[in-house]
């Protein structure tokens, strides 16, 4: 059985017991979370689409420690390198940035 599951606007196909790195929450370790924005259900073959979202499915969410990482720990994703330059005219501009994230694990699907 799996779902598919938006999260802060963006989809996820969630299964019992994966881990996911979604966009910084702000929720505390071990903090238990509910999303019910479920857009497709699975089960065994018998797929259910949502008109958004599929009435009286939750995904339950617990957050996992991330000791160790970054400022306050938190886990931060891949360093992205924006360059922007405009040829002949001496104009080079270079920006780095790493994203805060948020890992949950998937306690149980609701559907």
């Amino acid at each position: 059985m799996y779902v598919i599951v938006e999260i802060q606007g963006q989809q996820f196909k969630v299964e019992n017991g994966k881990k996911l790195f979604v966009h910084y929450l702000g929720a505390e370790h071990g903090a238990v979370l509910e999303f019910d924005k479920v857009l497709l259900v699975d089960k065994d073959g018998a797929v259910t689409v949502g008109t958004p979202t599929v009435e009286g499915a939750k995904v339950v969410c617990e957050v996992v420690s991330n000791d160790g990482y970054g400022k306050k720990g938190l886990v931060k994703g891949e360093r992205i390198l924006v360059f922007k330059k405009k040829r002949r005219k001496g104009y080079r501009r270079l920006n780095g940035h790493r994203q805060y994230f948020t890992e949950v694990l998937v306690k149980e699907i609701v559907a």
